[in-house]
């Protein structure tokens, strides 16, 4: 159980530029990392400044396990706007270009906008036929550039947000190579979260980390919310996960405080994951 990897997604520091913590990053202990896209951070469109960013995680010795794919509501792969759909999927295929110079294992994708909105039924289901379409091009780009492809479920009350949602795309994708990344802190607002890990178990590659105490998507370290962990940890190793658990937490007010949360949570889980294996006939 505890043979885990723990890594942190950068995206705790995003309104820094990624060259300034990535050395107090690997001086935390932290060696696995997921790169996040936000443009004060890594601006994924200037492939010199990506590379920049690659060469220096080679060189402090740490490994870009993924990169997370731009998000916002005017990145819509399911508009029904066939213009508006195709600048969606170029932000993506741009930053597929990028993850594959930073050499990571999978690009993390939402499947959908960052938007509450509530269509008809008639345009719901085409939204999520454009979703599947775009998400294979999207796939088959990241085949070709040697990457996998993950999609992470989202807020409860986003669109798309639903359980049934990210199955639903899961199984109509022709790109049988996508893969599922759990997001615990949004499974766990939805509900839902031990059946979500259970229908995305024959799915699942990465796991995002995180906790709250089931009113915010608060971002806090594992161990300061809500989330049993313990049962958490014992149906991942049920479902024979082995994959690395990407810490996400919120950033603090400075790089230490943000930096002592990760290692807290960090330590956490390894010793919820130690309790599990010494209890374990």
């Amino acid at each position: 159980m505890s043979e885990w990897a723990v890594g942190l997604s950068t995206g705790c520091f995003y309104r820094s530029n990624i060259l300034e913590c990535l050395e107090l990053i690997r001086e935390s202990g932290f060696s696995l990392i997921e790169v996040c896209s936000s443009p004060s951070h890594l601006d994924y469109h200037d492939l010199e400044a990506v590379r920049r960013s690659a060469r220096r995680i080679t060189d402090l010795g740490m490994t870009a396990y993924s990169f997370h794919a731009p998000f916002a509501d005017h990145i819509d792969i399911s508009s029904i706007d066939a213009g508006l759909r195709e600048a969606a999927l170029k932000e993506i295929l741009c930053a597929v270009e990028a993850a594959a110079i930073l050499q990571v294992s999978y690009l993390v994708i939402h499947p959908g906008p960052e938007n509450a909105m509530t269509p008809p039924p008639h345009e719901r289901f085409q939204r999520m036929e454009n979703v599947v379409e775009t998400l294979d091009r999207v796939a088959r780009h990241c085949k070709n550039l040697g990457i996998g492809c993950v999609l992470e479920n989202k807020l409860p009350h986003l669109l798309f947000g639903k359980t049934s949602d990210i199955l639903w795309i899961l199984d109509a994708l022709n790109a049988i190579e996508v893969g599922a990344c759990l997001d615990t802190g949004h499974a766990y607002l939805s509900s839902d979260i031990f059946n979500l890990l259970h229908k995305l178990a024959n799915h699942l590659k990465m796991v995002h980390v995180h906790d709250n105490r089931g009113h915010f998507d608060d971002h806090l370290p594992p161990g300061d919310g809500a989330i049993d962990w313990r049962t958490l940890l014992r149906k991942l190793t049920e479902a024979r996960f082995h994959g690395p658990l990407i810490l996400e937490m919120a950033g603090a007010a400075d790089a230490n405080t943000t930096l002592a949360n990760a290692r807290r949570g960090r330590s956490y889980l390894r010793n919820v994951a130690r309790q599990l294996t010494l209890s374990t006939p």
